[in-house]
């Protein structure tokens, strides 16, 4: 017992003067910096009563005049490079890209497959599923899907048209879930191949585990720091962090897809018969003479997988936010349904690929609405090698050290964008826009690295809006929550309840 004893002290006492060596990283560095709080570095609140966006916000305000172009920062354990001036962000996403190409996100291939897509994996395994992906994602294929959308949002259209009267005053909608059950419904069908008829049926499996993806972790908090903090060796544990009925929930639809696709040889032009092709297609020759191995069943469902995801979330919440916006500011709202219906009226009152792309001012408005609510609030890198930043020749950014690009900061900054808090689609016509410098806004990325899937998300969230635009007026009322709330316990930003509006038929 006293052996045990003094192991046990041993072993903390080795535990605590490792955790105080890492803490004390920046400070031997002499970088500025937050002193971290034992358990969540600087990360205090989050998943509590503080969503990560503003951990970000008040950091980033309060070492944005700092004279080094990066500030130390703990994201939880980990020693993270918190970058405050955009040029070096330019470098770290574009210029030098070959020293960032990394993410250093948890993925755990072999105990859980679902962590195995594109926005996780690293190094060539990266690079090569992007090649191979990337065809997948071009104007050409964005064509052949649209026809599915477009048949989903006339059905959402119609169960909107249910729920409002066609007499004066209207009826008050939660848009939130609604736009959120017209997400899952086109993502199930676009990457699933399945008719969820969320919009029809609220309580479905695939909303369920869609929301439990975001919120629910399938290990306590300090496990959760362990894989957060230290992804490989949580690997080399065969830790996971996929929940267990999310897991077999998607690998089964999976699954049963594929083989009834295969055995069947039937085809639905979605995104999952191009991921048939290229797993029919085994071991593939890419253009720099690199063999990249088949696709297996569980590479395949990580990349549905988080096309699901990605798709459903983003997208609604961009949707259900630009509504909210539109709703307090009537003229922005009058000038965007005069747009949607000119552009109609030219093509005989039917929503088209190449008329929907006509919508410029739709798309300053979803771009300004990504701006102001930025859904996902970061971007994450790695440095593979010591990097000297450019004009800063005392600093360096060490091999393997995290980085994090504060977005969701960058969009509030009022240097960047005056009067920052004020919902203006202006900021985004042609002129400004080729005025800014790329990198002030990140919503999707930047550099090799950005979403492969902005044009899809993009390409939903106009023709649901479109469909809708058209058809109703979008107004507050006294349910509307000013200002909103925001959910801690999500990974992206996520209101806290409904989103109330008052809808009136056109």
């Amino acid at each position: 017992m006293l052996i045990l004893i003094y192991l046990v002290i041993a072993v903390g006492s080795l535990v605590a003067y490792l955790l105080y060596n890492n803490f004390q990283y920046w400070k031997r560095r002499g970088v500025p910096h937050d002193a971290p709080h034992p358990f969540y570095g600087n990360l205090v609140g989050f998943r509590k009563y503080r969503v990560m966006h503003e951990i970000f916000y008040d950091y980033y305000n309060k070492y944005r005049n700092s004279s080094s172009p990066f500030v130390g920062f703990y994201f939880l354990h980990k020693p993270t490079a918190f970058i405050v001036d955009t040029k070096l962000a330019k470098n770290i996403l574009i210029k030098d890209f070959s020293n960032f190409s990394d993410r250093g996100q948890f993925h755990n291939e072999r105990d859980d497959p679902l962590t195995q897509h594109l926005f996780n994996l690293d190094g060539k395994r990266w690079k090569q599923l992007r090649q191979r992906l990337s065809p997948t994602f071009t104007s050409g294929k964005m064509k052949i899907m649209f026809p599915t959308v477009i048949k989903v949002s006339e059905e959402f259209a119609t169960v909107m048209e249910e729920q409002v009267p066609s007499s004066q005053g209207g009826a008050i909608v939660e848009i939130k879930e609604m736009m959120a059950r017209f997400t899952t419904d086109v993502i199930g069908t676009c990457a699933f191949g399945i008719e969820c008829n969320t919009l029809r049926t609220p309580v479905s499996d695939f909303r369920t585990m869609g929301q439990k993806s975001f919120t629910q972790l399938r290990h306590g908090q300090l496990l959760t720091l362990l894989i957060f903090s230290f992804p490989k060796l949580a690997r080399k544990l065969r830790m996971r962090i996929m929940p267990q009925d999310v897991h077999e929930f998607f690998m089964g639809i999976v699954n049963d897809t594929v083989a009834v696709r295969e055995k069947e040889n039937f085809k639905r032009n979605d995104f999952m018969d191009m991921l048939i092709e290229i797993k029919k297609k085994g071991s593939v020759t890419l253009e720099n003479g690199e063999v990249m191995k088949a696709m297996d069943i569980g590479e395949l469902a990580a990349q549905v997988f988080v096309f699901y995801l990605a798709g459903f979330e983003t997208s609604s919440s961009t949707m259900s936010y630009s509504f909210y916006e539109l709703a307090q500011n009537q003229d922005i709202q009058d000038r965007l349904r005069s747009e949607v219906q000119t552009v109609l009226a030219k093509n005989d009152g039917k929503l088209t690929y190449e008329c929907v792309k006509e919508m410029r001012f739709l798309d300053q408005v979803i771009s300004e609405t990504l701006r102001l609510y930025t859904i996902v609030p970061h971007l994450e890198r790695k440095a593979l090698n010591d990097y000297v930043v450019p004009g800063h020749s005392e600093l360096v950014i060490e091999k393997d050290t995290q980085i994090i690009i504060p977005a969701c900061a960058y969009h509030r900054d009022e240097n960047l964008y005056p009067d920052p808090l004020r919902f203006d689609p202006d900021r985004f016509s042609a002129e400004q826009v080729a005025a800014r410098d790329s990198v002030e806004w990140l919503p999707f990325g930047d550099g090799p690295r950005n979403c492969i899937g902005m044009r899809f998300g993009q390409m939903q969230a106009r023709i649901g809006m479109a469909q809708l635009l058209n058809r109703f007026k979008f107004s507050v009322c006294d349910k509307t929550e000013i200002p909103l709330k925001y959910e801690p316990k999500s990974f992206t930003l996520g209101s806290i309840g409904g989103i109330y509006l008052r809808l009136e038929r056109i």
